[in-house]
C-alpha cells in the first residue's frame, strides 16, 4: 500500500488523560438458533449431484468458470474447492474468475489478492484464476444504461456463481445481496457496478434487476450455488438456482436469512467500539443493522439501534487496507488510519457513486485514547450505556458496560454473564483481548 496510504500525526488531546473508562460485564448473547453444516463441502457436492442435469448440455472438457466474490462468506474457500473438484470430476475444466465489481482497488491483481486473502488461491483450488477488468456489452437496457459481464466468464461454456443471499448494507427491498446482485455488480466488473450505481440507491431497485435478467438472457449461465449462514457466521444452507430462478430465489432466500441474522438487542447506546472493520465482515465495513447508520442522502437509518458515538480500532487482515465504513465512525486510531489504502476506498466509493463511507473520522494516537474520547463524547451522564464488539458478523460474545444488563435480562438475551472488569492496553495502547483470561500481573 506504499503511496496510497495516508500518514496522520499525533494528536494528543491532554484532557482525555483524565477520563475514566469503566469496566466491562463479558456477555454471551442468545441469538437465533439455526444449525450450521457439518461438512459444506458435502452440501455442496450434494447440491451439485442433485442438479447434475443442468451441466448435461456442455460438451466433455468444456471450459466452466466459476465465479467468487469479495465478501467474507464463511469456508468460501472449502465452497470453492469442493465445486471446482465436482467439476473436473465430470470431466470439464474449472477456472475461477473474481465477481467483485471494483473491489480489490478496481485491478485485476488487486481482485486476485483479495481472493488470496479470503483462501481462494490458485495453489490452494487446483485450478486457473483468471482475472480481468475486460468485459463484454450485452447492449443497454432502459435508459441506455450499458450491460457489462466479465469477458472471461463470457467465453466460458458454462458459468456457476457461488454468493451467499443476504441483507444488504443500504435499505431493504425484496431482493438485496445474493445471486443477481453478483451477476450484475460483481461480475459485470467496475463497468458494471457504475452502471448500477449509477442513479444512486434507486440503481438497486429500478436497475439491478434489469442488467440481472439481461445477462441471463445472454451469458453462459449454467447455475447458481445460493448460501445461508446462520448467526454464528456459520454456513447453514446451500441451494443449487437455476439461471432463470436467481431472483426469485433470493427474495425466498433473504427472508430466511433475516431471520438467521445476529443482532445486538439494543435500541439505544450511548456509544459502539468495534474491534474490527472490514469488507470481508460487510461490504459497508460495519453492517448498518447493528451500527444504525447508513448514513446515505435520501435513505432512513435504521430505527434502531441509535448509537451517539462510534469508534473502530482495526482492520481485518482480509480486507486489505479497504477501510471503506471508516466514514461511519466518529473515531480512528492513528495505526489504523495510516493502514488505509487511499486508492482501494476511493475506487470504491466513487463506483459506488457514495462517498460518506469513505470519509475520514477524527484520527487519535491509539486505542486507549480513541475510547477515552468515546466516553467524554457520548453525551451520557455517568454511567454511560456502552457496546464493544469484535466486529458487526462476531456477536455471540460482546461485552457491555452494566447499565445495559438489565435491558439484555427484560430481552431475555443473555446466555451467560461473568462479572465487571477493567479494559486492559498494552504499552502502545492497543486494547487487549477483553474475552481471554486476564494474565497474572498484567494490565
Amino acid at each position: 500500500m506504499a503511496g496510497t496510504s495516508p500518514l496522520f500525526p499525533p494528536i494528543r488531546l491532554p484532557h482525555l488523560a483524565d477520563v475514566a473508562i469503566p469496566g466491562f460485564v463479558p456477555v454471551r448473547l442468545r441469538q437465533p438458533d439455526v444449525p450450521g453444516l457439518a461438512d459444506p463441502a458435502a452440501a455442496v457436492t450434494s447440491a451439485l449431484e442433485a442438479g447434475r442435469a443442468r451441466f448435461s448440455a456442455l460438451p466433455a472438457g468444456a471450459e466452466v468458470a466459476v465465479a467468487v466474490g469479495s465478501r467474507g462468506i464463511a469456508r468460501i474457500d472449502t465452497i470453492t474447492r469442493a465445486t471446482v473438484d465436482w467439476l473436473r470430476g465430470q470431466g470439464f475444466v474449472p477456472f475461477i474468475v473474481p465477481g467483485m465489481g471494483s473491489h480489490g482497488g478496481g485491478t485485476a491483481e488487486g481482485q486476485i489478492r483479495v481472493l488470496a486473502a479470503l483462501g481462494v488461491s490458485a495453489e490452494r483450488m487446483g485450478c486457473e484464476i483468471r482475472s480481468s477488468m475486460e468485459t463484454v456489452d450485452y447492449g443497454t437496457i432502459d435508459g441506455g444504461i450499458a450491460c457489462h459481464f466479465d469477458a472471461h466468464a463470457a467465453r466460458a461454456a458454462g458459468v456457476v456463481v457461488i454468493n451467499r443471499v443476504k441483507a444488504h448494507t443500504s435499505f431493504p427491498r425484496p431482493v438485496e445481496s445474493g445471486l443477481t446482485k453478483m451477476l450484475a455488480v460483481g461480475l459485470g466488473k467496475a463497468e458494471g457496478a457504475g452502471q448500477v450505481h449509477l442513479i444512486g440507491p434507486r440503481g438497486f431497485v429500478e436497475v439491478l434487476p434489469k442488467l440481472a435478467a439481461r445477462i441471463v438472457e445472454r451469458a453462459p449461465l449454467t447455475a447458481g450455488l445460493a448460501i445461508l449462514e446462520n448467526a454464528r457466521h456459520q454456513v447453514a444452507e446451500v441451494e443449487l438456482v437455476a439461471p432463470q430462478d436467481f431472483h426469485a430465489a433470493d427474495a425466498r432466500l433473504l427472508k430466511r436469512a433475516k431471520a438467521a441474522m445476529a443482532r445486538l438487542p439494543f435500541a439505544q447506546l450511548d456509544g459502539l467500539i468495534v474491534m474490527e472493520l472490514g469488507k470481508d465482515i460487510s461490504g459497508a465495513g460495519i453492517d448498518p443493522a447493528i451500527s444504525g447508520r447508513t448514513d446515505i442522502r435520501g435513505v432512513e437509518n435504521p430505527a434502531e439501534p441509535f448509537i451517539h458515538k462510534v469508534a473502530v480500532l482495526r482492520l481485518s487482515a482480509a480486507t486489505g487496507g479497504n477501510g471503506i465504513g471508516v466514514g461511519m465512525a466518529d473515531y480512528l486510531p492513528m495505526e489504523t488510519a495510516n493502514r488505509l489504502d487511499l486508492r482501494a476506498m476511493y475506487m470504491n466509493a466513487v463506483t459506488a457513486t457514495i462517498l460518506e463511507k469513505a470519509f475520514i473520522p477524527v484520527v487519535l494516537p491509539d486505542e486507549a485514547d480513541v475510547i477515552r474520547a468515546l466516553v467524554a463524547t457520548c453525551w451520557a451522564t455517568e454511567p454511560e450505556r456502552l457496546c464493544l464488539i469484535r466486529s458487526s458478523a462476531d456477536l455471540g460474545q460482546i461485552a457491555v458496560t452494566p447499565p445495559l444488563l438489565p435491558e439484555l435480562e427484560a430481552r431475555d438475551a443473555i446466555l451467560e454473564a461473568g462479572a465487571p472488569r477493567p479494559l486492559r492496553f498494552d504499552p502502545a495502547g492497543r486494547l487487549r483481548d477483553f474475552w481471554a483470561e486476564p494474565e497474572k500481573g498484567g494490565q
